[in-house]
């Protein structure tokens, strides 16, 4: 029996179709469809990872005169759950996770600058000299916020939607080809400087941003503190922008190489923290609508979301560690 009788034999005998089976071992289906019909014969490195998904022996693969299946361990779920990256997928990953810092930064500040600008309006109604009603200052306001917000969230989703097909990379355990490690240690190693110089500056700016505040407090007058909030918003917004800048490349060679917050332990605990982090931001979200329209208090609002994200890293601190314990 030859390799290609043998792929079709062993896909039936797991009820993989072609696209599934193409998916695990990180090729396209039309490759799985070559080696089937003989057209063409997986490189030593695909063959290795058939021998591992499929449990089987490489000598069972590659002996034509093997007829009868030789397995060296179960097929478990373990073993079929691990995905493939080869150079190219791990090049084409970096790319475009790095084309993406720009909508991601862009998208991120306009959801900062959106109650930002609410505010504002509604502090123009405090100064005498400008002529604006309240109804018109919240409509405004509210107008604005929605604007940015979706203007925000689009850029969010087009900027998902081109790595998509890369998710499982947060989820599940991977097998890098060889060369793919070096290639990203390489790479991580020239960013380094870089990624400490933007969470410097990110953090640096964050903290002088609330001195708007602050400078406000000494001249004890209600509108002026009431616009340093805006201003303080989109000073933090800034701030928050060199954070991505950072992030997100760092994170995305952390996560081919499996390190940091994307170890396989913390893979496993994430998917358990996903509905929890969820929920509590809903809550928090419409905590802070609801608050806001009961009350028109937009310009004090703003502290919920500070303090939202402590109590956040606690829980999520307090979550992983239980977490942690049932796995044991």
């Amino acid at each position: 029996m030859i390799l290609a009788d043998k792929i079709i034999t062993l896909r039936k005998k797991n009820g993989w179709s072609q696209e599934e089976l193409a998916e695990k071992l990180g090729v396209t289906r039309q490759s799985v469809s070559k080696w089937e019909g003989a057209q063409s014969v997986p490189d030593l490195e695909r063959i290795l990872l058939i021998s591992k998904v499929f449990g089987v022996s490489t000598d069972y693969l590659l002996k034509d005169d093997a007829e009868d299946i030789e397995y060296v361990q179960d097929a478990t779920e373990d073993s079929i759950s691990v995905r493939h990256i080869s150079m190219e997928e791990a090049n084409e990953y970096l790319e475009l996770k790095e084309k993406s810092v720009p909508s991601i930064a862009i998208g991120t500040f306009l959801c900062i600058l959106a109650p930002a600008v609410l505010i504002f309006f509604g502090a123009l109604t405090e100064f005498e000299n400008v002529i604006i009603s309240e109804n018109v200052a919240g409509g405004l306001g509210m107008i604005s916020l929605f604007i940015l917000i979706a203007s925000g969230v689009g850029l969010f989703i087009s900027s998902d939607a081109k790595t998509k097909k890369y998710d499982f990379l947060e989820k599940e355990k991977i097998e890098t080809a060889y060369g793919v490690a070096g290639m990203v240690k390489e790479r991580q190693k020239k960013f380094e400087a870089k990624h400490t110089q933007y969470m410097i500056i990110g953090t640096m700016v964050c903290i002088l941003s609330v001195v708007a505040l602050f400078a406000a407090a000494i001249f004890d007058n209600d509108a002026l503190a009431a616009m340093m909030l805006p201003l303080m918003l989109v000073g933090e917004g800034i701030g928050v922008t060199f954070f991505i800048r950072g992030a997100i490349p760092w994170e995305s060679m952390e996560k081919l190489l499996q390190e940091g917050d994307y170890t396989v332990e913390k893979k496993r605990n994430n998917g358990k923290m996903g509905v929890i982090t969820t929920v509590y931001w809903l809550l928090v979200t419409a905590g802070f609508l609801t608050y806001n329209f009961l009350t028109n208090n937009w310009e004090s609002a703003g502290i919920i979301w500070p303090v939202a994200g402590v109590i956040y890293a606690a829980i999520a601190v307090i979550g992983n560690a239980i977490i942690g314990k049932q796995d044991k």
